[in-house]
Formats: C-alpha cells, structure tokens, sequence
C-alpha cells in the first residue's frame, strides 16, 4: 500500500507538473516575444526621435558648423551613431537627382551612398542593415528642391536590450507557478493517500482478525477526502458489519450442530458402559468421553463472541502427541490384527501449533490407514526432527493413493459411509500454518501410501541450505 500511495501522489504531482507548464508556456512564449517585439520597437523609436531633434536646426541652415554643434548635443551623435547627409550647395551644379543629398556627410556615418540617395530621393523613412546593426535613414527638406537625410545607427544590442532579464523574471514566474501547483497537488495528494492509507490498514486488520475495526466516515481526517473513497469506507463499514453478522450466525449453526450430537453420544456413552471390562471396551469408553469433551469445546468456542476468546499458547511437543495417539490407535490395531510400528518419537520434538489440532491431524492420517485398508494391513508412523522443520510419516502396506492430487482436495474422500474428505484438507491447512506441506506418495518400507507432514518450526529464512531438504525429500519419496 505504501507503494501505491506514492504512486498515486507522485502521479498527482506531475500531473499538476505538466497541466502548469503547458499553461505557463502557452502565455509565457507570447509574452517573451512580445517583449523582444517590443525591445526592438523601443530602440528604432528612439532613433526616430534622435533623428526628428535635428530637424529644427537643418531646417534654419545647412552651415556645417552649426549642423556639428546640434549633432553633437544628441545623445546618439555624441557617442559616434548619428550622421547628416548635407544636401548639395545651393547654385553648385548637382548630378543625378538634384533633391537628393549629394553633399558633404558630417559624423560618422555607416549607411551606402545608395541607400542615402534613395532615402533623400523618395522622401520616406527607411531602415537598412549595416555591419554591426541597422541604419535608420531619416530624410528631413531644408527648403525648396532640396533635403537632407539623418542617419542614425541602432546596434544589435539595443534591439534586444532587456530582453534577456525579462525572459529570466518570465522563466522565474514560470518556475513559481510550477512549484506552487506542486505545493497544491501534494496537498490533496496528501490527504487521498492518507484516506487510501486509512482503509488499507482498516482492510488489513480486519483480515488480521480484528471485526471491531471500521473507517471513519465523518470528522476532520476524512475533510478533503474524495467522495469516492468516502463511498469506499461506507462499503468496507458494511461489509465487516456483514462479516460480524455471518460469523455470528455460523458460531450459532455450529453450535447447534454440536448440540445436536449430545442425543447420540450419550446413547453411544450407554452402550459403551455396558460392554464391561477389557481393552476394547475401555478404549470404547475412553473414545465416547473424549469425543463428548470435543463437542463441549465446540459448543463453548462457537458460543464464545471472538473479542472474548482467551489467549492460547501456541505450541506443544510432537513427540508426546504423537506417542498419547499412537497409543490410543494401537488397541484398535491389535483387535484387527494390524502390525504396527512407531519410530523418531523417544527424543522431545516442539512444533509451533496447539496439542489439540496437531491430536485432529493425528488422528485424521491414522483414521485413513484404518478406513482405507483392509483389516490386517501393517502401518508405521515415523517422527524426524531438524533443525527447521518435524517430518511425521505415516505409511501403510496398502495399495496405496490411485490419485493423491483429488486425494487432496477438500470434500474429495471416497472412503465409504462416515467418510466427508476433509481430513488431509485439515492436515493440509495446519501444516500450511508453520509455513510447511502435505505430500502424498509410496512408501519405500511398507509399499502402500506413504502421508508426509512436514511443520516448519523456524522460518525459511532460517535454513541452513536448500540442498539438505531436496536431499532428505528424496530419501522419503524415492522417484
């Protein structure tokens, strides 16, 4: 889950991250052209007026003189840019076009004689490039027949003055609004994983066991949630109550089933005081009293609301549960004539699951071998201890499993009246609980089915190597 909220925020940060720059750069780049536009409209402007100053004085006389000193007070002719084109003397012979400037140039001027001709010939205002820049050509009459023409010189750097700082402060803006939706967005970010987070956790305690637990719906941490998720925690909140409601009424049903089994069990306990003494009798009664124990525990757990159940030590020796049940089977085994064999079970083997379903697995692999084989067949339980894990074998000289994958699945027993299949599925189920297995095969001793649980007693992370475990696999089921 904590990956996905970080996906899910991150997601939510470059979404806001891309929708702001397609929106920054969708005005910004106008904007920035607009001022390098403007910049170079600003620069030709101030040449214009630069140009539009000498008029006055052009317009009083042409003295050369008088022409440098007003030159010389512009800004532009004082640093070198602006020059006049004189126009040819009056009385002096002109060649060409006689409106046309044709005499001397006062300043430093950078435009074509051309280009001046032109400028002065058709009376307008024009722009040429020139090394370094562009020539703005300004042709001012001086009187009758006769004009001059201005020039004033715009370098490259004037037409893009400002610009750059102004693409640093719209980059800047950019950045800004960029940083601020990534503020935005993680905010609501924040508070949709915090929901998800919210009913993840809530899912996983109630798949831990918890049924009290419920997502609040209503309050300050859930303000700002999508309705969505509020919608989500509205159903989890009704599903466990859904939950509670059914295991509630299971509890009930399984407590009267329990109930149930009290009429013949206590017809069953009647009959079995009446066999009067010797071995089978009183392993009849023994069996009759632990099975009326068994149906009150039932009925007391299914009774028991779970918040109210007691806690239960996990774990007990293989060994001694193996040896009491063994012991137990063993006078039915003689009353049929069944050899059988125990073996592994002298030194202490702890398992990490509780006496009473490690009994049930037990007994559910030897019920098997007396229900599945004819009276008379030999069966051997071995006990294996390591390091890691308990092996119990439980083999028979019987014929074995036709098909041990349907043997394993639960509701699949075909062994005749009394018979439901869900023994294996529960030594399945417990020796999956310690993180073990269940196989099935043919043993190499007796010839008939071989049943291996194995219980994990450390974690597999704690294996001293894989090559001993396939080693000992293979000594049990031989290929």
């Amino acid at each position: 889950m904590k990956r996905f909220a970080h996906s899910l925020r991150w997601a939510l940060i470059k979404a806001a991250v891309a929708g702001t720059t397609m929106v920054a750069l969708a005005f910004l780049i106008p904007l920035g052209l607009m001022v390098q536009q403007t910049a170079r409209e600003r620069a030709f402007t101030a040449a214009e007026r630069q140009a539009a100053a000498l008029g006055p004085a052009l317009a009083i006389t042409t003295d050369q003189d008088a022409i440098n000193r007003a030159l010389a007070s512009t800004d532009a002719g004082a640093q070198g840019r602006m020059a006049v084109h004189l126009p040819v003397p009056a009385g002096a012979p002109a060649a060409g076009d006689s409106a046309a400037p044709g005499g001397p140039t006062i300043g430093d001027g950078r435009a074509a004689a051309a280009d001046v001709a032109t400028a002065g010939g058709q009376g307008r205002a024009f722009t040429v490039a020139v090394p370094g820049g562009y020539a703005l050509l300004q042709p001012v009459a001086v009187d009758t027949g006769r004009t001059a023409v201005v020039e004033v010189f715009v370098a490259e750097s004037d037409l893009t003055r400002g610009v750059s700082t102004a693409w640093l402060v719209l980059s800047a803006v950019a950045l800004g609004l960029v940083a601020l939706s990534v503020l935005v967005a993680d905010r609501m970010g924040g508070r949709i994983v915090a929901s998800a987070r919210r009913l993840a956790t809530a899912a996983r305690s109630l798949g831990a066991g918890n049924l009290a637990v419920r997502v609040p719906v209503a309050g300050k941490q859930v303000d700002g949630s999508p309705e969505e998720l509020r919608e989500a925690a509205h159903a989890f909140n009704a599903m466990a109550d859904r939950v509670v409601q059914l295991l509630a009424a299971e509890r009930e049903l399984a407590a009267d089933l329990s109930h149930r089994l009290r009429t013949p069990l206590t017809v069953l306990r009647l009959n079995a005081a009446s066999l009067g003494d010797g071995d089978a009798a009183d392993a009849t009664r023994h069996a009759v009293a632990q099975l009326e124990r068994e149906v009150d525990q039932i009925i007391r757990s299914a009774r028991r609301a779970p918040e109210d159940a007691p806690a239960v030590a996990v774990g007990c020796d293989a060994a001694e549960v193996i040896r009491e049940r063994v012991g137990f089977w063993s006078a039915l085994a003689e009353d049929e004539g069944r050899r059988w064999q125990l073996a592994g079970a002298e030194r202490a083997a702890p398992v990490p699951v509780q006496r009473g379903d490690l009994a049930a697995a037990v007994d559910a692999l030897l019920g098997n071998v007396f229900r599945h084989t004819a009276v008379g067949t030999a069966f051997s339980v071995d006990v294996l201890a390591t390091d890691a894990s308990v092996i119990v074998l439980v083999g028979d000289a019987g014929p074995g499993y036709s098909d041990p994958a349907a043997a394993l699945k639960r509701g699949e027993g075909h062994g005749g009246e009394g018979s439901t299949g869900l023994g294996l599925d529960i030594v399945r189920k417990l020796a999956e609980s310690t993180g073990g297995d269940l196989a099935l095969g043919r043993s190499a001793v007796l010839g008939g089915a071989e049943t291996r649980l194995r219980l994990r007693t450390r974690p597999a992370e704690g294996l001293p190597a894989r090559a001993g475990r396939r080693r000992a696999r293979g000594a049990l089921f031989p290929r």
